[in-house]
Formats: C-alpha cells, structure tokens, sequence
C-alpha cells in the first residue's frame, strides 16, 4: 500500500512530483527532504537573482507545503547524516531529486589556478549559496572569460556587467554586490566550441544583453550566417532564427559603452595559464593567448553522489527505468535526464514519475510503512536537528526584514546564519 513518501531534494522536479501525487492521492503523507536548511533548490540557488519573476513558481509550492500532505525537513543530509537505507525501511517509496550540483571538468592544463570558477561555485556565491559564501572570486584583472553559449553563461556575463541600479531590485547578496560594484571589468569575452546556430540560449536571455546600460555586445558579422541551414525542425528553427537576427543587430552596432561583451564562436579553451593565479586563456587555433584574470566555465553540470546513494554513470545521471532505480527508489529531475530546460520543464517530467509510481503501488498489498509517523523519533535518534517548515518561514522572515531598498530580501548565506535564524 502506497501512503508514505520521502523525497530528498526540495527543488522544483520534486516539488512538481510531489504536487502530481497528491493531485491524484490527496490521502498520501509525503516528507520532502533537503541537505540545506533552505527549500526550493535550484530556484533559490541557480536562477538569476535579477530574474525575479522566474521565482514566483514558490508561490505554488508555499500553498502546496501549507496543505498539510507535505512536509519540508531541512538540514538534514541524505545518504550520509541519515541513511538512505533508513528512509527506505521507513517509507513506502523514495524519490531522489537530488538535482545536478557538480561542475563538468573543463579537462584542460591549469583550470585549478586562483581566478578560474565552475559555474555552480561562481552562481552559488552571488545566489547565497551557503557552501560558497567565501569563494571571493578574483574580479580585479580588466578582462574576464566565460565559457559556454548557455542560459548559464549568459546570465554570469549579464550580472558581471550590470550596474548596482540594475540590480538594485534584485536579490543578488549583498558580499556580491560590493565585489561585482568594485571590478575592473572593461572586456567580458564569452567563448563557445559551436557557432551562433548552435549556440544554446534563448531568444529571451540573449536579448537582455543589448539592453544593458554600461555593456555593449560585440558579434563579428564574419561569424554570422545569413540564413539558418535547412532541415531544422520548424520549433527550433523560430528560435535560432530570432538568435540570429538579434546577432546580427549586435554585429550592426557602433555605440561605446565602458564594458564589451564580446560573442567568440567557434572557439575552444585548450589551456588556462597563469603563475599563482589566472593571467590569461590559450584557445585552439589561436596564437595569441587571450588576456584574462578570470575564468569562469558554464559548459554543464553532473550528478555526485555520497554515502548509501546510487552512484552516477558516466553521464552524470543516475541509472533508472523511466524514473525508477529499483523497487521503491525513483528518481527525478536533472538526476534522471541531465540539466535541461527551464523550470516548468520539470512540470510533464515530474508527473510522468508520479504516474509511473502510482502504476507501480496499483493494487499492492503491502502494509503501509511508519513513514511520518516515525521519522521524527529517528532524527532524533541519530542527533540531527532538522529544520521544519516553520523554521525556513523565520529564515524567510529575517531575509525579508534585512532586505536593501526595492529588494525581495537579504539571503543569509552562511550555514550558521541560517541555523540560527530558523531556530528563533
């Protein structure tokens, strides 16, 4: 009998599924478990602090966790503080939404000088992202290196070159305004292996760059198409088509502005060079290396898994049956197919697991498990202090309280900070 759940991993593919089930069992008790005292993953700690309105989906969540059916249990550590092994004897299923936090290897010399950042550390130091509150990226050198053509790579470029007015009614952390407020940055060059057909960010995120008040993008017209090739599908092909107008209206424009976002296609990083710290960038089929203090790689991210947790294959994914590892376990999200799409893409994929789990418990009839009944005695056995729901709306509330002017909020980015702001 299906009654009790825990999922691990409180981003948006989780709470999608767990917003599924329930739409079809609202008599299900369902545990949604994070490693951080904080929910809502990857919309909290990867969306762009200036894209606001990309956030609201926690509305839906806030009300879904206010029904009663859910519960949110922070500060725990799956797999490692708690057994995964434990939830599995303690509930009827588990679903993993362990989302993708590892940054993919660049696999070339000197990427672990100073000065060069994967895109989760670099994204998760100015989203308050507590394990990367003092990576205090080296922003002092006059040009920068971004490398990927992604929605990643493009927000990193756009927040490097906004103005503090432009991100004034941002939530980017405060540590991170005062250093992005004080750089030294005149050229930011974003450096792509594919040409501007390719290129994978969208229509929306790319126009943001010719709107910025201090950047100007530069595109060479030499690296731009007339037309798109044919055969694309016609979906894709509306895209790429705008991508390349707006490319070419790029490549058209003349005015000075004090930053230049310059588009490399074609372009490949072959070694990072530096004495003691990032001074510049060798590309393939380049002499000249190109002039750099900072390197920052958004070329994708894999799943990493520790302690009783299923390991990643050599894709980064977790093996799985359309959403189940074995019986009882399922996955979800960026962990089963790889970080893609946006945040409602998670939505169908979510519920395609929910009804996949569903089908699975159809007619079974097994007792029901202790699930919430008896998780809270064991995390109390094992000595961990969890963070309840209530906890996370007084982190909320202090954020709230400390937020600049025009602000959402202040995050608290640092694992004692938010401690013991939930407790009060």
């Amino acid at each position: 009998m299906l009654h009790h759940i825990a999922i691990v991993g409180s981003g948006p593919s989780g709470l999608f599924c767990a917003d599924a089930l329930l739409r079809q069992r609202p008599d299900l008790k369902i545990d949604v478990f994070d490693r951080l005292p904080t929910p809502y993953g990857l919309i909290r700690f990867g969306v762009a602090p200036d894209h606001q309105g990309t956030k609201a989906v926690t509305r839906q969540f806030d009300r879904l966790f206010g029904s009663g059916s859910l519960r949110f249990i922070g500060n725990v550590g799956i797999g490692t503080e708690l057994p995964l092994a434990r939830l599995m004897e303690t509930y009827d299923a588990v679903i993993l939404a362990l989302g993708a936090h590892a940054d993919r290897s660049l696999g070339i010399p000197g990427e672990d000088l100073p000065g060069r950042y994967g895109s989760m550390a670099f994204v998760g130091w100015y989203n308050g992202h507590p394990d990367f509150r003092d990576i205090a990226p080296l922003l002092d050198r006059p040009a920068a290196a971004v490398i990927g053509q992604g929605n990643v790579a493009v927000d990193i470029a756009r927040l490097l070159g906004k103005t503090a007015q432009e991100l004034a009614a941002s939530d980017l952390t405060a540590h991170a305004m005062a250093a992005l407020g004080s750089t030294a940055l005149t050229d930011i060059h974003m450096i792509g292996r594919r040409g501007p057909v390719e290129a994978s960010f969208t229509t929306a995120e790319l126009a943001e760059l010719g709107r910025l008040e201090n950047l100007r993008p530069v595109v060479a017209k030499a690296d731009l198409p007339e037309a798109l090739p044919a055969g694309l599908d016609p979906a894709e092909a509306r895209v790429k088509e705008k991508n390349l107008a707006l490319l070419h209206e790029f490549a058209a424009r003349t005015d000075e502005k004090p930053v230049k976002l310059h588009f490399r296609f074609h372009s490949a990083p072959e070694a990072v060079l530096g004495t003691g710290r990032v001074e510049a960038l060798k590309l393939k089929g380049s002499d000249a290396p190109l002039s750099t203090g900072t390197v920052i790689s958004a070329i994708g991210y894999r799943t990493e898994t520790q302690g009783d947790l299923p390991r990643a294959n050599e894709r980064g994914l977790l093996e799985n049956d359309e959403g189940r590892i074995a019986p009882g376990l399922y996955v979800v999200g960026w962990a089963k197919r790889g970080p893609s799409g946006t945040i409602p893409t998670n939505r169908a994929e979510a519920k395609a697991v929910a009804d996949r789990i569903l089908a699975d418990y159809n007619g079974d009839a097994r007792p029901a498990r202790a699930g919430s009944d008896a998780i809270d005695a064991l995390l109390k056995q094992q000595g961990l202090a969890a963070i309840d729901w209530a906890g996370w709306k007084r982190i909320e509330a202090a954020e709230t309280a400390a937020a600049r002017q025009g602000a959402p909020r202040e995050k608290l980015a640092d694992w004692t900070g938010l401690r013991q702001a939930a407790a009060g």
